[in-house]
C-alpha cells in the first residue's frame, strides 16, 4: 500500500516560516509527481506546488512564488515544502499527493494517492 505522511504544520505569526514534510512508503522515488495541495475553510482545494522526477521540474502557484520552495530527498522518499513569509491567506490544511508517473509538467496532475493533511495557521 502507498502511504503518504504529511507533517510539519503548526501555528505561526505573519512572516513566519514552516517546513512541511511528506514521507512516502510503498512508493518508489524513481518516477513520480508529488504535489502540495491546500484547502482553506470554505474553499476548494488548490495545488500550491509540485515536483516531478522529470528533470526535477517544479511548479508554484503564483501567490507563493518566491516564498515557498519544494524539494525532494529521494534517498529518504520525502518531499519538503519550505514556506517562508507566511501570510494569513496561507492558512489551510495542506495535503501531499502523489502520482507514480514522471510527468513533464505537474501543475495539472490528477493525483492517485493522498496523505492525511497537516494544518497550517497563520495569524496576524
Amino acid at each position: 500500500d502507498v502511504q503518504l505522511q504529511a507533517s510539519g504544520g503548526g501555528s505561526v505569526q505573519v512572516g513566519g516560516s514552516l517546513r512541511l514534510s511528506c514521507a512516502a512508503s510503498g512508493f518508489t522515488f524513481d518516477r513520480y509527481a508529488i504535489g502540495w495541495v491546500r484547502q482553506a475553510p470554505g474553499e476548494e482545494r488548490e495545488v500550491v506546488s509540485c515536483i516531478t522526477s522529470f528533470r526535477g521540474r517544479t511548479w508554484y502557484k503564483e501567490s507563493v512564488k518566491g516564498r515557498f520552495t519544494i524539494s525532494s530527498d529521494n534517498a529518504k522518499n520525502t518531499v519538503y515544502l519550505q514556506m517562508n513569509s507566511l501570510q494569513p491567506e496561507d492558512t489551510a490544511v495542506y495535503y501531499c499527493a502523489a502520482d507514480h508517473f514522471p510527468w513533464e509538467y505537474c501543475s495539472n496532475v490528477v493525483y492517485d494517492y493522498w496523505g492525511q493533511g497537516t494544518l497550517v495557521t497563520v495569524s496576524s
